[in-house]
């Protein structure tokens, strides 16, 4: 999908550095639109996760500019980091649902969380559980459902807010390979609607089905970028 001129996403020459001197990234850059499906792939601790963790501002950037939708992540409060990641939708690793409580509850349970009615969750989670077809599973605990399924509720709790991006680490990372399939698909169609999509990833059988753009990184660096669409256009970056 291709975005406005204006980049909702801006890195320029990012530096992350972890204790003892431990480089996160290098120096990275890239921009990317609104409403564009992105990619970061390489071996663990290439620096992909990293991306993702400065865009929710779980990590702050050593140097460089981040910039997301017109703000400086670098220099945004601490006090204001909250509310920042109430604007997108994180989806973590590891599924990390609540294990006593339903797949319902699960959701709802994230609605009051961020200040949400009782009226709002009682209308707002059916609708998120059908989005991301999860509904007939309702009443289920996380140990009654397969690992696809866990992750659909992990990604159908990140839409609470009706985010315009969504920050996925390893979304196909425990799953098997049909599963990945149905879980990219998913993420797919939510982009299709207009959500600014990120994905961390090894799972290169699927990325590359997937015919979106795709970041390599390497040791903190990105060794390679490709901006087709799927349709093998060539995306406005």
């Amino acid at each position: 999908m291709n975005g406005t001129s204006q980049p909702a996403i801006q890195f320029q020459d990012v530096k992350v550095e972890y204790g003892n001197h431990v480089p996160g990234l290098r120096g990275i850059s890239f921009t990317a639109a609104k409403g564009e499906f992105l990619f970061f792939v390489g071996r663990t601790g290439a620096g992909k996760s990293t991306i993702l963790r400065l865009l929710s501002r779980e990590v702050k950037a050593t140097s460089g500019l981040v910039m997301l939708n017109g703000r400086d992540l670098r220099t945004l409060r601490e006090w204001d980091v909250p509310g920042l990641r109430r604007e997108m939708g994180i989806v973590p690793q590891d599924f990390a649902l609540l294990p006593r409580k339903t797949v319902w509850e699960n959701v709802a349970y994230a609605m009051r969380a961020v200040g949400h009615t009782r009226r709002e969750v009682r209308k707002r989670v059916p609708e998120i559980l059908d989005q991301v077809n999860i509904g007939h599973r309702a009443d289920a605990f996380p140990h009654q459902l397969s690992g696809g399924e866990q992750q659909r509720v992990a990604i159908g709790r990140a839409l609470i807010n009706h985010p315009p991006i969504l920050l996925a680490d390893e979304p196909t990372g425990n799953l098997d390979p049909e599963h990945s399939w149905e879980i990219m698909e998913l993420l797919k169609a939510l982009n299709l609607k207009g959500t600014t999509v990120l994905v961390a990833s090894h799972d290169m059988l699927v990325v590359e089905r997937m015919g979106k753009r795709i970041v390599t990184l390497a040791d903190g660096l990105i060794v390679s970028d490709s901006a087709k669409s799927i349709s093998g256009s060539v995306a406005n970056v």
